[in-house]
């Protein structure tokens, strides 16, 4: 009874004083704001809902994530035990104990010159031109470790690496920036990876995007590398373990395969929701400041919306 009592407290001091109506508790809903209390949360089933606008997931410590401050978020952590909560729930969902797979290591090219560097050779002015005119920031530079190469099998290309959990090179993007008929020449390896994983907060909000320069706009984000997502990646499986809230933001042409990968993360229980990026064809194309804004208007995904899509396109 204690522990309900803490996270009773710390639900009223996200969301205000609620009314209570047997087992459940009604809060005014921090995402339609609706004028009436019609978010119901019931701390003994661990389950929330608006009747209004249908936000609902089967934890509440997602609507503390997302709604509370760091202490508040310490707070319920530390009295719900979410880690081994979230354990239990891969354990169950992945019981096989096969072989822990072997994640490929690669090497960056030896010509790869960092763009971060004070002192560039004349040869890096063409690769500078073409990261600026696509909006990408010295800043972005720097966080992205992005470089080029001159020459070389990889020469005339933008090279943008990825380092696994454990800050080991698992791939890398290697993108023309003079007119080549093959854009993209990236390494021969499994693309069963999670793009820069070593960077990602899987507490927080992470945005799935198809291709790097997508990720580079929007925060703590992983490319797809196209725009599928299986089930068996390491990727899913990872924002399974940590219970990760996912904005979806895939390119105008993917809605067929958006629905596709809303429904696996659905399955899970998953916290989902689609960025709507209209009329511009991919996030790459956005400021930072327009994709921020699109992402704070994102809508909740939920079964009425598979529903609703699929009466659409019958």
């Amino acid at each position: 009874m204690e522990n309900h009592t803490e996270k009773i407290s710390i639900l009223k001091s996200i969301l205000g004083n609620p009314i209570t109506k047997g087992k459940e508790y009604l809060f005014f809903c921090p995402t339609c704001k609706h004028h009436k209390p019609k978010l119901s949360v019931n701390i003994q089933k661990d389950v929330f809902k608006c009747w209004v606008c249908n936000y609902s997931a089967t934890s509440i410590y997602r609507l503390v994530r997302k709604f509370g401050s760091f202490l508040e978020k310490s707070r319920w952590s530390d009295l719900s035990q979410q880690v081994d909560i979230n354990i239990s729930l891969y354990e169950k969902l992945f019981p096989e104990k096969k072989k822990k797979e072997e994640e490929t290591i690669v090497d960056i090219p030896e010509e790869f010159c960092s763009l971060a560097n004070k002192d560039l050779p004349a040869t890096a002015m063409r690769a500078k031109k073409y990261l600026k005119d696509r909006g990408v920031t010295k800043r972005d530079i720097l966080k992205w470790k992005i470089g080029f190469c001159y020459d070389g099998e990889y020469g005339g290309r933008i090279i943008i690496p990825s380092f696994n959990m454990e800050g080991k090179p698992n791939y890398f993007i290697a993108r023309s920036y003079e007119e080549h008929w093959d854009r993209y020449k990236n390494p021969p390896v499994s693309r069963n990876i999670i793009f820069n994983g070593l960077y990602v907060d899987w507490k927080n909000d992470l945005c799935l995007v198809e291709g790097v320069f997508d990720a580079i706009v929007a925060d703590n984000a992983v490319p797809l590398l196209g725009s599928v997502l299986s089930e068996k990646s390491r990727l899913f499986k990872e924002i399974l373990n940590h219970d990760t809230p996912v904005y979806l933001a895939l390119d105008a042409d993917a809605e067929k395969k958006s629905v596709k990968l809303i429904t696996s993360l659905l399955k899970y229980g998953l916290e989902v929701h689609k960025v709507d990026i209209h009329p511009y064809n991919d996030v790459g194309c956005m400021s930072k400041e327009e994709f921020l804004s699109r992402k704070k208007c994102a809508r909740v995904m939920s079964s009425d919306y598979l529903v609703h899509y699929q009466l659409e396109n019958l």
